[in-house]
């Protein structure tokens, strides 16, 4: 492996520390009926003087709340961008958001990897995404690791074809071939093409590096400036089995939906560190099956995962999960169907 490839990697990821975004919004989709669309805020300091800006700012407002809102009836479109401009103590700030008609599944239902297990498709590929979105799926989850040379990729494990990611430049990953005869996909990619709709969730998981806790935390910026740049706030949710790594997303965009993964912390515990669910293993929610009262009197949601056996599904149907994880969506679909 080439040492400086890696050094590069590692500069490229320190020179993100401390990046949070400068302006947020509570929420990033609206309903109909509802002319509001979320508070604008910042990072532990105050605004003033905010001002919108762009061919749609005409539609929006911000009340005496420093809420946005929508000041006249949208129209027949599904998706607004708008620039809101600001005053914090330290300067002027500005950042454009993508605001999107909630059009998202109700149905829980989340797609291990995307749907390949009855398809063509490859794990985590650009396919079983649009498999997932063509079923109507809730969400699609898939995995994020990062090069050597700090450029975010999709995959579950560490390795794919006897390459370590981390330990590889994107050059090297981009030309490696899956299954269905598509490249490794870049995170940049798959949130692209999961932003062309706005049924279905991407689920996004944040590896654990192999390379320790330092890059964890460094992909994890990473990922979250990604998110941020492609103005992809409203389909995205965070997991992660590394609690700081989820902390940290919590840290960056506070109003992030973030659930932890494995499964060791109690409800209260991942409530009082602004997490938003819990999201473990089905053995450990039959184990400990009171998480499901106290996750609901926290306000926290409930994923079980991975849940493949259609009698536990319905268990967890009748557990009223909010979200159930499965390599089997059309099983899982069907179900749903049934109640």
């Amino acid at each position: 492996m080439n040492k400086r490839i890696v050094l590069a990697g590692i500069l490229s990821v320190l020179s993100l520390s401390g990046m949070a975004q400068d302006l947020l919004l509570t929420h990033y989709t609206y309903k109909e009926g509802n002319p509001t669309v979320g508070k604008i805020s910042a990072l532990n300091t105050s605004l003033s003087k905010i001002k919108l800006s762009g061919p749609q700012a005409k539609y929006f407002g911000v009340n005496e709340n420093q809420e946005l809102y929508f000041k006249k009836k949208p129209d027949s479109r599904t998706s607004y961008e708008v620039k809101i401009e600001a005053q914090k103590p330290s300067g002027k700030v500005s950042q454009s958001f993508q605001i999107i008609k909630d059009e998202f599944h109700p149905n829980g239902v989340i797609a291990h990897r995307g749907a390949w297990k009855h398809t063509e498709a490859a794990q985590n590929s650009i396919a079983s995404l649009q498999g997932a979105i063509k079923l109507g799926c809730y969400g699609s989850e898939f995995d994020v690791h990062m090069s050597a040379d700090s450029v975010l990729f999709i995959n579950h494990d560490p390795q794919i074809q006897g390459v370590e990611i981390e330990k590889a430049n994107a050059t090297q990953l981009s030309a490696i071939q899956l299954k269905n005869g598509e490249k490794l996909p870049t995170l940049e990619q798959y949130l692209s093409e999961g932003m062309k709709q706005k049924g279905t969730k991407l689920i996004l998981e944040i590896k654990t590096s192999i390379l320790g806790k330092e890059r964890s935390l460094a992909l994890t910026e990473k990922v979250v400036k990604m998110v941020r740049d492609l103005k992809a706030q409203a389909w995205v949710e965070y997991i992660a089995f590394d609690y700081d790594v989820c902390k940290k997303v919590v840290a960056l965009d506070p109003y992030a939906k973030v659930a932890y993964l494995m499964g060791n912390q109690t409800p209260e515990q991942v409530a009082a560190d602004k997490l938003t669910g819990l999201d473990y293993h089905f053995k450990i929610m039959q184990s400990k099956e009171n998480y499901f009262d106290e996750a609901k009197q926290k306000h926290l949601t409930v994923n079980v995962w991975t849940v493949n056996d259609p009698e536990l599904m319905k268990w967890l149907m009748d557990k009223k999960a909010d979200f159930i994880t499965t390599d089997e969506p059309e099983q899982l679909l069907s179900l749903k169907k049934q109640q």
